[in-house]
C-alpha cells in the first residue's frame, strides 16, 4: 500500500504539514516547574460540581506554580451543544472566581495558543490525521450503521468484547482499488480510524499522580479519529490539543480511566510526550446505607444552578470542595481561620484515591461558618443580589433602606462567637421577616410558665409606660424588676434552688417579651432588635400581642 498516495486521495485539500502546525505552537516560556492546565468542558448548558471540583484543582496547580490555566471549549459533538452553552461556562467560572489566563471568551479568544474552540481547529486535526495515514497508522472506514450493528450482534452472540477490532475491523485491510471504489460509492464520505497495534494480552504500566502506579491492557480498538464531517472525536482532539497547547497536567474524573489506554496509545503513535494525568475521585453520596455516584437524573445538588438558587455563597462551596480535594485542608483552616482560600498550599499528594463522599449537612455547617464571617456590608451585598434574582418582593424590602437592612445583618455578627443563623440566602427571609412589618406573621408560642393570662399580665405591665433604655444592662435590670414585681424569680440561682416558690423566672418574663416583639422564641439579642425597631413599633407589637390573648 502506498500510504502517501492514500493520504493524498483522502485529504487532497490538506496542504499543511505537521511541522508547519507545530511552528505555530512553540514551547511556552515559563519558569521551571510551572504547570499548564486546562478546563475543557462541552457547551451542553449543564455545569455541575464535577466541573468545579476539577477546575479548582486545575487553577491551584497552575497558579501556585507560576503556570497557565486556560479554557478550551470541546464543541466537537454538536448534538449535545445547546444555545448559550459557552456563555454559561464563562458565567459560572467568572462567578466562582476561577480566572483563566487564556482561552475562549465571549468576544473570541484570549491567548497565543488558540483557537480555543475545537470546531475552529478542524483543519489542524486533519493535518495530523493525514500524517497518520501516511505512516500507515490510520485508514478510512465506510461502515454503515447497519454494518456496525451487525458486528455488535455477532460479538454479543459470541460473548466477545464489543468494538471495531481484529476480524471485526471490516475495512482495515482494503486495497487501494477497494478504497477508491468505496469513495466513489460514498461520494467521498468516510470516517478515519486509528490502526491499533495493541494486544489486550499485553499490559501497559502507567503512573497517575493521584492513583499511583497502575497497569492496564493495551487498547486493541480501531477507534474513530475523524468523523465523516472531518470533525475529530474527543479522543483525537484532546491529544492533539493538549500537545499543541503544551498542557503539562490533565485533570479529569476517574470515570475517564477506561479511555486512558487509548490516549496513551495515541500520544505514542504521534511521537509526543504524554502529559501527567490526575484522575480525581468521583463525587459520591450515601443512598440507603450505601455509596453511589452523584447522578444528574437523581440528584439536583449535582448541578451548580442548585447552589445559586438556594443561595449558597461561592466562598462556601469552594471551601467545602477543598475539604474533599485535600485531606489536610480542615486542619489548615482551623489554624488559619481568616486566611484567604488561595493561601492554602494545595497538594496533589493529599488528594483522595477513592470516591469522595459529598455530605450536604457538612456543606451547610461550612456555609454557616462562612456567612457568619462576612461583614454586614458583604452579607447585604450578596443577599440583595441573590434576592433580586430569586425573590424580587423581598429584594424590594431589603433595598428600600439599605442602612436598616445592614443593621439587621450586623446583629450578633463579628467577635469570636458570631451568630450562625443563616446558612444560605434562601433562609434569610425567614430569619429577618419580623423586622419588616409587611412580613411580620407572629406565632405566639408563650413559655410554659407564662401562658394566657400570665403572659397578658406581663405584657400589660411592661408596655404601660414603655421606653427603651440606653443600654442592654439597664434594659435587663428593668426586666428583672418587672419579674420580681409580678412574683417571678429575678435570680435564676434562687429559682433553681426553690422552683416551687415561684410561678416562673426572669427568663420566662423575657421570653414573653421576645415572643411579643419577634413572634418567635428564637431570635437575635432582644435589646438590639427592639433598638432597631424603635419604641413605637415595639409598643405596637406589645399591643398586638395583648389583643391576641
Amino acid at each position: 500500500m502506498d500510504y502517501k498516495a492514500l493520504a493524498d486521495i483522502l485529504f487532497p485539500h490538506v496542504t499543511q504539514t505537521p511541522e508547519e502546525v507545530e511552528a505555530r505552537y512553540p514551547a511556552r516560556d515559563l519558569p521551571e516547574g510551572a504547570k499548564v492546565t486546562r478546563m475543557a468542558p462541552s457547551p451542553t448548558g449543564f455545569m455541575h460540581l464535577g466541573n468545579l471540583y476539577g477546575a479548582i484543582t486545575d487553577e491551584r496547580l497552575a497558579h501556585q506554580s507560576g503556570g497557565v490555566f486556560y479554557l478550551r471549549i470541546e464543541d466537537t459533538d454538536q448534538k449535545r451543544e445547546v444555545e448559550g452553552g459557552v456563555e454559561k461556562i464563562l458565567e459560572v467560572f467568572s462567578e466562582y472566581g476561577l480566572p483563566f489566563d487564556e482561552g475562549a471568551t465571549l468576544d473570541g479568544d484570549n491567548g497565543a495558543y488558540g483557537p480555543y474552540r475545537q470546531r475552529q481547529r478542524a483543519g489542524m486535526y486533519q493535518v495530523f490525521g493525514k500524517w497518520l495515514v501516511e505512516q500507515g497508522k490510520a485508514y478510512p472506514c465506510f461502515c454503515s450503521e447497519e454494518e456496525l450493528a451487525a458486528i455488535r450482534e455477532k460479538q454479543a452472540a459470541a460473548k466477545e468484547n464489543f468494538g471495531y477490532y481484529g476480524k471485526y475491523a471490516l475495512h482495515r485491510d482494503l486495497s487501494m482499488e477497494e478504497i477508491e471504489a468505496k469513495l466513489a460509492q460514498s461520494g467521498g464520505v468516510f470516517v478515519l480510524r486509528f490502526r491499533s497495534e495493541g494486544d489486550t494480552e499485553r499490559r501497559v504500566k502507567f503512573t497517575d499522580l493521584v492513583k499511583g502506579n497502575m497497569e492496564f491492557p493495551e487498547n486493541d480498538q480501531d477507534i474513530v479519529l475523524l468523523k465523516s464531517d472531518g470533525i475529530p472525536t474527543y479522543h483525537f482532539a484532546h491529544v492533539v490539543d493538549d500537545h499543541l497547547m503544551r498542557t503539562t497536567h490533565v485533570v479529569r474524573g476517574e470515570e475517564w480511566l477506561p479511555t486512558l489506554p487509548v490516549h496513551v496509545q495515541l500520544f505514542q503513535a504521534m511521537g509526543w510526550r504524554l502529559p501527567k494525568y490526575i484522575h480525581t475521585a468521583q463525587l459520591m453520596k450515601m443512598d440507603g446505607g450505601s455509596k453511589r455516584k452523584l447522578s444528574k437524573r437523581k440528584d439536583p445538588e449535582l448541578a451548580l444552578d442548585y447552589y445559586r438558587e438556594q443561595g449558597y455563597t461561592v466562598a462556601c462551596l469552594k471551601e467545602y470542595l477543598m475539604t474533599l480535594l485535600n485531606s489536610n485542608f480542615e486542619e489548615w483552616r482551623i489554624a488559619n481561620p481568616a486566611a484567604p482560600l488561595d493561601a492554602f498550599p494545595f497538594n496533589v499528594k493529599k488528594m483522595g484515591v477513592s470516591g469522595s463522599l459529598f455530605d450536604l449537612d457538612k456543606l451547610i455547617d461550612i456555609s454557616k461558618n462562612v456567612v457568619s464571617r462576612l461583614t454586614a456590608e458583604e452579607a447585604y451585598d450578596l443577599l440583595a443580589a441573590w434576592a433580586q434574582r430569586y425573590d424580587t418582593e423581598f429584594a424590594a424590602l431589603l433595598t428600600r433602606d439599605p442602612a436598616y437592612s445592614k443593621a439587621i445583618l450586623a446583629i450578633g455578627r463579628g467577635g469570636k462567637k458570631p451568630r450562625k443563623d443563616i446558612a444560605v440566602w434562601g433562609e434569610a427571609k425567614a430569619y429577618m421577616d419580623f423586622f419588616f412589618d409587611e412580613l411580620f406573621q407572629p406565632e405566639y408560642a408563650w413559655p410554659e410558665n407564662a401562658t394566657g393570662a400570665a403572659a397578658k399580665q406581663i405584657l400589660e405591665a411592661y408596655a404601660g409606660d414603655f421606653a427603651l433604655p440606653e443600654d442592654s444592662g439597664a434594659w435587663f435590670d428593668g426586666v428583672k424588676a418587672l419579674a420580681a414585681s409580678l412574683g417571678y424569680a429575678a435570680d435564676m440561682k434562687l429559682y433553681k434552688q426553690n422552683p416551687t416558690e415561684y410561678p416562673g423566672n426572669v427568663g420566662d418574663v423575657s421570653m414573653v417579651l421576645r415572643v411579643a416583639v419577634t413572634g418567635r422564641q428564637n431570635s437575635p439579642d432582644l435589646f438590639e432588635v427592639m433598638k432597631l425597631l424603635g419604641a413605637d413599633r415595639v409598643k405596637a407589637r406589645f399591643n398586638r400581642a395583648i389583643a391576641s390573648l
